[in-house]
């Protein structure tokens, strides 16, 4: 059968299907339809050949022809689309055309039926014809022709050529691209084109259909962005991330600039949360106009959605308001990047979005009371003093901010001279792990304040641990410093190994007391072991979370962070606290909680042996202000420290060699226990004090209100000035 003539099959098989129905005939239809294409058979030949065959026919029986011909025309890419869907359109057409003389009027009445637009294209691209539903398309209709290369209504004339380009070289394409209507709107629409055999023509002519697909294209940005958006805002976990989300999915579905929250409280202004703002502002910043506008939205009902505007009731409109839904008093702006009118499809969607934004912010609100009370109970669960000088501490909490952890430190004062450090983990997370933390640390306290050594320390803690639900696997490391020698005791219970950096030499893992965790069967009592903090070192204790990485052996994160105290050897401890949490962060954060400890044993004394003369007060200066630096002295203080050294040196220059040759000043810095000590020794003999000192004179009374404990010994041979600072 594929070798009959469609002019032959068509008529046959549609007398079939008229006698016998059923699908039977309508897959034949289908067969013949696919056949015509293969052959080149034009839609409007197909067209005329049924209705010709159809004229006689009673009207009982033309819906079931008209449905064998949308069967035959289905087959067809080009222009089927809307043609088979605008066939019964046609018998209207038809009608009217029933009139009409010539050919050429059927075959226009016959393609104006179509619902898309239609237009036929000669060999050298110009397009010679278009249906009325093309000139509402493009704004461009039959009067206009021919078009030619580059077409007018081109949105992008370069990415046009690439297409046709393929056209030329496959013979038919379809895709869906932007073209500028007349009136200059940007419209999206779905072009399908192919090829056909033009009659005595050089070349293949094309023809195609054109259809506007401009508002399934935003019904489906808009739903595609509803789902992002409710997927999106299920995991955030602050208002103003919320706002984020809304303003990047709705930025290209509705064109938005701003996203503007308001919410009310029992006193005071509103809070007011921004996206789409550089800077954070507050219920003072907004326009007059938009806090008018969010006052009335207090009397509105919840899930209210309204058009904003200033020209009048049909807009343009500048955005639109919505209140959202249990979640107090609170509104939403959605503020329109240029004024514009707002459709009901527009409204619908915010309106959809409203219900998802309501639940997300009472989740966020939420989630924002919970993560309070959280960082609230860690808080009270670590040290509140200040640690001595010397030590830094950090506590950070993983990247989720509710999961409260096990990790724990301390350090505290034991005895004129010792600091005690201890640095734990607990297994697990959450209420229960941090209930476990707080009562091993108790215990680690009451201990370490009555003179337990580190290994008899953690042995006691095995006791309590024995006690404790969930103690047991608990990593602890204690170590016990003498600030004065650099002598420190130590052991472990399973913990990740301390950190010993020394000036000018590599990084040292302190495992020479390691047993294992708390609870867990020991052989014997906890080894101690015993290491020396050089002047100038600094020493490190933290937990597993600081070198820990799923990608990567916990040795090279070990390694990382020795680096970095190699590279701050000079640092305060506080630096190199913040250097190393800072270097050690991953890109999303901890997902582990994280503590640390530095201390930095102070540098060694500093020595300055000079003239006593006016010209060595500035390099005397400068000095002590970078040897207070080195050994962790706050700026503040050491600002007033370098000012009674100064007063104390200057009074050696004027005083100790007064009408003679200036002999030398020695000043000698040092640290002591938890303070420092300075000495300011001269070789002569000072002047008997001013009877009327005027501005002089006063060195010491200011030495002491700095210090609160100076000494001064002076002899015919020299004089000695001691300044003892007490450092909390």
């Amino acid at each position: 059968m594929a070798d009959v003539p469609f002019h032959q099959r068509y008529p046959a098989a549609l007398r079939r299907h008229l006698d016998t129905g059923g699908e039977a005939g309508l897959a034949a239809a289908s067969e013949i339809g696919r056949q015509a294409l293969d052959d080149r058979v034009g839609i409007v030949e197909i067209v005329e050949c049924h209705f010709e065959l159809t004229e006689e026919l009673p009207a009982a029986s033309r819906p079931a022809a008209v449905n064998f011909l949308k069967k035959t025309l289905a087959a067809f890419d080009v222009a089927s689309r809307g043609f088979a869907d605008g066939v019964e359109r046609y018998e209207e057409q038809r009608a009217r055309a029933d009139d009409l003389e010539d050919r050429d009027a059927f075959r226009t009445a016959l393609v104006n039926s179509l619902q898309e637009g239609f237009f036929v294209v000669d060999p050298d691209g110009t397009i010679v014809g278009v249906n009325e539903a093309f000139a509402d398309i493009t704004g461009c209709g039959a009067e206009g022709l021919p078009y030619r290369w580059p077409y007018p209504w081109l949105a992008d004339q370069d990415e046009a050529a690439k297409r046709l380009a393929l056209l030329v070289e496959q013979g038919s394409i379809q895709a869906e691209t932007q073209i500028r209507h007349r009136d200059g709107r940007l419209t999206w629409a779905e072009v399908s084109i192919n090829s056909v055999t033009a009659g005595g023509a050089d070349g293949d002519a094309y023809v195609g259909t054109i259809r506007d697909v401009t508002a399934a294209k935003a019904s489906a940005a808009r739903e595609s962005a509803v789902v992002r958006l409710a997927t999106a805002v299920g995991i955030a976990t602050s208002v103003a991330e919320v706002l984020d989300i809304v303003l990047e999915e709705l930025r290209a579905a509705i064109d938005l600039s701003r996203v503007v929250a308001v919410m009310w409280t029992k006193s005071g202004d509103p809070e007011v949360q921004v996206a789409g703002s550089p800077e954070p502002i507050s219920w003072g910043d907004l326009d007059p106009f938009l806090q008018a506008r969010f006052t009335e939205t207090r009397d509105w009902p919840p899930l209210s959605v309204q058009a904003i505007g200033t020209a009048g009731p049909a807009g343009p409109w500048l955005g639109i308001m919505a209140v959202l839904s249990g979640v107090g008093p609170s509104a939403l702006w959605l503020e329109n990047a240029e004024p514009r009118v707002i459709g009901a499809d527009d409204r619908l969607l915010v309106t959809t979005l409203v219900g998802h934004l309501s639940l997300a912010v009472q989740h966020v609100r939420q989630f924002e009371i919970a993560r309070e009370a959280s960082s609230t109970l860690q808080r009270t669960m670590m040290p509140t003093t200040k640690p001595p000088v010397g030590f830094a501490v950090r506590y950070e909490p993983a990247a989720s901010p509710l999961e409260i952890g096990g990790d724990w430190y301390d350090v505290l004062a034991v005895g004129d001279r010792q600091i005690g450090i201890v640095v734990g983990d607990c297994v697990g997370s959450g209420l229960s792990a941090a209930a476990v933390m707080g009562q091993l640390r108790s215990s680690a306290r009451v201990l370490l304040v009555n003179g337990a050594s580190p290994g008899r320390l953690l042995d006691e803690l095995d006791s309590a641990a024995a006690l404790i639900a969930g103690a047991y696997c608990t990593t602890v490391f204690v170590g016990i410093v003498d600030v004065e020698t650099g002598q420190m005791a130590y052991s472990s219970a399973g913990h990740i190994p301390a950190l010993l950096a020394v000036p000018g030499g590599a990084p040292e893992s302190l495992t020479g007391a390691t047993s294992v965790p708390l609870a867990v069967q020991k052989a014997g009592p906890r080894p101690e072991a015993t290491t020396f903090l050089s002047p100038g070192s600094t020493l490190m204790l933290y937990t597993d979370g600081l070198v820990e990485r799923r990608e990567e052996l916990v040795d090279n994160g070990i390694r990382r962070a020795g680096q970095v105290l190699a590279e701050t050897i000079e640092s305060p401890a506080d630096v190199v606290a913040d250097a190393v949490l800072q270097r050690m962060v991953p890109k999303d954060g901890f997902d582990d909680d994280v503590a640390i400890v530095v201390y930095r044993r102070p540098p060694a004394p500093l020595l300055i042996d000079v003239l006593a003369t006016p010209d060595q007060l500035s390099g005397i200066r400068a000095q002590i202000a970078g040897w207070l630096r080195a050994t962790g002295i706050p700026d503040d203080l050491g600002g007033d420290i370098v000012l009674v050294v100064n007063e104390a040196c200057t009074n050696s220059i004027e005083h100790a060699y007064r009408g003679a040759t200036p002999g030398r000043m020695v000043v000698c810095a040092e640290a002591k226990g938890r303070g420092i000590s300075i000495r300011i020794t001269d070789f002569g003999s000072w002047k008997l004090p001013d009877a009327n000192p005027r501005t002089r004179g006063r060195g010491v009374p200011l030495m002491r209100a700095v210090s609160g404990d100076v000494f001064l010994d002076g002899t015919s041979t020299g004089t000695t000035v001691t300044m003892n600072f007490e450092l909390s």
